[in-house]
């Protein structure tokens, strides 16, 4: 009982998160100082995502601790927001709720680039209240043709009572008359 006790105090002790998200140029991508102001301040990187877009860097870190931890990660962050070239925001969140009942699985659409692509399958899923859980999309030209391309991928969280083979087959459809190539498989990890 007593090592029950200390599992939940200790869960309890790191339930206190901050997300930080942050834009700024390429060369001045700012990961290394906030991961050193994380460790710095006694929290964890509980989870990290970088990204280069154009000649801009998106950092987004959620951190997480003590909230003694967390304040003392505030104040460092907050030191760190007044550099002119970086845009930062940084807010205190909670852990999320487990969501055994969404299956994942994972989209990737291939076709000629046209404007309104993914605002259509972004709504086909959430017509089906079907969450976008990761995004990734991009253009770009065919190296063979030249033609402008997009492509993207989208992992999806579907509600384990739908009919997967149903949902597959009206989605299927819908690139069918949008002529788009596409796949949802499962994710496998």
């Amino acid at each position: 009982m007593k090592a029950l006790n200390r599992s939940v105090a200790r869960s309890a002790a790191t339930d206190n998160q901050l997300l930080i998200s942050t834009l700024s140029p390429a060369h001045r991508a700012p990961i290394l100082a906030l991961a050193k102001r994380i460790a710095d301040s006694g929290c964890n990187l509980a989870d990290a995502r970088v990204s280069t877009i154009g000649n801009d860097t998106s950092v987004m870190l959620l951190a997480s601790g003590a909230w003694d931890a967390v304040a003392k990660l505030e104040t460092a962050v907050g030191k760190l927001a007044r550099d002119e070239e970086l845009q930062l925001v940084h807010y205190r969140t909670t852990p999320r709720e487990p969501t055994a009942h969404l299956l994942p699985y994972l989209v990737e659409v291939i076709a000629a680039d046209r404007p309104g692509i993914l605002v259509k399958i972004i709504e086909f899923f959430s017509r089906r209240d079907i969450s976008v859980e990761q995004l990734s999309s991009m253009r770009y030209q065919a190296m063979q043709t030249g033609a402008d391309m997009f492509q993207a991928q989208i992992t999806i969280g579907i509600p384990s009572e739908t009919h997967i083979a149903a949902l597959r087959d009206d989605f299927l459809e819908l690139c069918d008359g949008l002529n788009l190539d596409a796949i949802m498989d499962p994710v496998k990890f």
